[in-house]
């Protein structure tokens, strides 16, 4: 049994966990985030999904019918996602919105023509020598949005392998520097706001006490 995952916020419908990164969300090759929940006593089903190397706020149903529900959420737009970012490179402006297409489609999403509708949008929380510390917003939804369209733009982000096109990356970080910072929305079954947030885990404050 490996540590234990903190809870941020929990009834008898929902809880929202705080994933680690390297833990996958869903069951797949290697260790789950469902699977460790079960451990502790917690038998939940999936609503969305964070990448293996992403840190941060993951929302679970305890029945079906909540699962379905709170999916709707997410493809209704109806809950804001809020996350850390850290990216090479300095920004031209205080914040912004990135809205390259992306089509998802395959194994690797790409920003294309081709592609759906995409926006992330963007503000600087810390400027440091080799890298800005950003609050991101997710508007849509696609595969690797915030780290495809970073990437895109010119700053991908810390320990980004996949999108990051070979450029040199001066922090040298062992994962990408994303975490699932905020989560907002209205409880589907009692109408109350649920609002919860994720801390920095002990890798990334590492990281940005090294920065300057």
């Amino acid at each position: 049994m490996g540590t234990s995952i903190p809870i941020l916020f929990e009834d008898e419908h929902l809880l929202v966990a705080d994933k680690p990164s390297g833990l996958l969300s869903v069951p797949g090759t290697g260790r789950d985030l469902l699977a460790a929940l079960g451990e502790q006593g917690l038998e939940v089903l999936p609503v969305h999904r964070l990448d293996r190397d992403v840190s941060g706020a993951v929302l679970l149903a305890r029945t079906p019918e909540l699962q379905a529900g709170l999916q709707n959420l997410f493809r209704e737009r109806a809950l804001s996602k809020t996350y850390w970012a850290l990216a090479l490179g300095t920004p031209r402006r205080a914040q912004g919105e990135f809205k390259y297409p992306i089509d998802d489609s395959a194994s690797k999403a790409r920003v294309s023509a081709i592609g759906k509708p995409s926006r992330t949008r963007w503000r600087v929380l810390a400027e440091h020598a080799q890298a800005t510390e950003y609050e991101v917003d997710l508007v849509t939804g696609r595969k690797n949005q915030i780290r495809l369209h970073f990437a895109h733009a010119g700053h991908a982000l810390a320990g980004e392998r996949k999108y990051a096109r070979g450029k040199d990356d001066p922090t040298r970080f062992k994962r990408v520097a994303l975490h699932a910072w905020r989560l907002a929305f209205e409880h589907p079954l009692t109408g109350e706001p649920v609002s919860v947030e994720a801390p920095l885990p002990p890798d990334l404050v590492a990281l940005v006490s090294r920065l300057d």
